[in-house]
């Protein structure tokens, strides 16, 4: 796309807005910022600074007078301002896609429900170690929290730049070509943006592949029955290379590719030569970074290191060296041989799920926050099984206490704070307080990122 000139709307000023609009400007665009709500101090420094025009708290006519517009993640299909551009004909683009046609890096794009930041971080880990070695550079940029735009002008051809890719930001990014491509799961999450309808949420995260092209790589994971199902169909033909991953034994190449699974505690390869182990998953499992999930996980970034030709000296020390993901399975400290574990990335069921699974012994978990229309009753006989108590907080409080009453005992607490006190009186050595909330953080906090914070910093109050 040549942009030089093009008048181009902004739609939001959060990070990714901004970043977008000031590559935009960089690259010769006349771009127009508008915000439906205030843009907070350096962001009018920044837009005074790139001298970009702005208007806030809400949208006006002169919005539409663009060629393109590029719109943030967060804003919904339904908005009036999306509607009406689509009835104008104006293009609308993700940040990710304006960045993608600038990058002249190895695009690793990693998308899914649960799994892709902690993949996503194995993955730069992994480039990083790697690029040492052979003199090139990795980003880790997107979903992750840092805009794609921000840092695509730094990227040289063979750097790599690793992308973490939501659904919503797949929706406006038509041309993005990943060259390996990753999903690692598809469970129900967002599904109020998709009608309520699972098909829907899975055919955005399939947009991750569609313009891939027979020398990319697309890597997933053939434990999830819905992507199992999708790449194994009788009539599926793709143009890329597909690398399978799995831990279940039965898992086997009915697609003709290099495979990579867990054979009992060993990953492995199947190559061309036959069976090459890599690791024993001792070696790079701890306190903070355990369960199965986090195999998986491991598994999805051994798969893309063979995709990018990295050999096992810089993959082997990358992941003795992981220590996990902040806000994710985190452990904060032990108090009196009590273990405090921040979860707080924890936003759906299935987030939920994986943490209780992982869980060493039983355990207090406090949860709760705005729900996503979550069925409570898929987790009720592993809450049953791992948990002493139940301290239910925020907007889905009464949901939760009401789902598994009679079930574990229960407390409501007015507030996290106040759930930690609860949790510090009754938890005994040897166990946990899990903190995984299994909701989205907005009824109480600005974002997760927030939400765990304010539990660690609680946590390191507690005597």
């Amino acid at each position: 796309m040549d942009i030089k000139g093009k008048k181009v709307s902004v739609i939001g000023a959060g990070k990714s807005g901004l970043a977008a609009a000031e590559l935009l400007v960089r690259e010769g665009a006349k771009v127009f910022v508008s915000e439906s709500g205030t843009i907070g101090e350096k962001g009018l420094l920044l837009l005074s600074e790139m001298q970009i025009p702005l208007e806030e708290e809400g949208h006006t006519d002169r919005v539409y007078d663009a060629d393109f517009c590029v719109i943030s993640p967060g804003i919904p299909p339904f908005a009036p301002v999306v509607e009406l551009m689509q009835v104008r004909g104006i293009p609308l683009y993700s940040e990710i896609e304006i960045a993608s046609l600038f990058c002249r890096a190895r695009i690793v794009g990693i998308t899914g429900t649960d799994g892709k930041t902690t993949t996503s971080t194995i993955v730069h880990r992994i480039c990083e170690e790697d690029g040492r070695r052979k003199g090139y550079r990795s980003f880790s940029v997107g979903n992750i929290g840092v805009p794609f735009s921000s840092m695509v002008r730094q990227m040289s051809a063979g750097d790599v730049a690793v992308v973490e890719l939501s659904s919503y930001q797949l929706e406006r990014s038509p041309s993005l070509r990943p060259d390996v491509a990753v999903i690692t799961n598809i469970t129900p999450d967002h599904l109020g943006r998709y009608n309520g309808d699972l098909r829907q949420y899975a055919a955005a995260k399939f947009r991750i592949y569609a313009n891939q092209r027979p020398e990319d790589t697309l890597v997933y994971n053939a434990d999830d029955p819905l992507l199992h199902a999708h790449f194994t169909a009788d009539n599926a033909q793709f143009p890329f290379r597909i690398y399978p991953f799995g831990m279940e034994p039965d898992v086997r190449g009915e697609i003709d590719c290099r495979l990579v699974l867990l054979d009992g505690d060993t990953v492995i390869v199947r190559t061309d030569n036959g069976v090459e182990r890599v690791m024993a998953t001792s070696e790079v499992l701890k306190k903070s970074f355990r369960g199965r999930h986090n195999i998986s996980n491991v598994l999805a970034a051994v798969s893309v290191a063979r995709a990018l030709g990295i050999g096992n000296e810089p993959l082997l020390a990358a992941l003795r060296s992981f220590q996990g993901v902040e806000h994710r399975q985190e452990f904060v400290k032990s108090i009196d041989g009590v273990d405090w574990v921040n979860d707080s990335k924890a936003t759906n069921l299935n987030a939920m799920r994986q943490a209780l699974e992982s869980l060493p012994s039983t355990a207090v978990l406090i949860a709760g926050g705005r729900d996503k229309g979550n069925d409570y009753a898929t987790i009720a006989e592993l809450v049953r099984e791992k948990i002493s108590l139940l301290i239910a907080i925020g907007e889905s409080q009464g949901k939760i206490v009401a789902a598994f009453d009679g079930i574990v005992p229960l407390k409501a607490a007015g507030s996290l704070e106040e759930a930690l006190l609860v949790a510090r009186e009754v938890a005994e050595p040897g166990q946990s307080v899990l903190f995984s909330p299994g909701c989205a953080s907005f009824d109480m906090f600005d974002n997760f990122e927030e939400r765990g914070r304010q539990f660690k910093e609680c946590v390191h109050r507690l005597h």
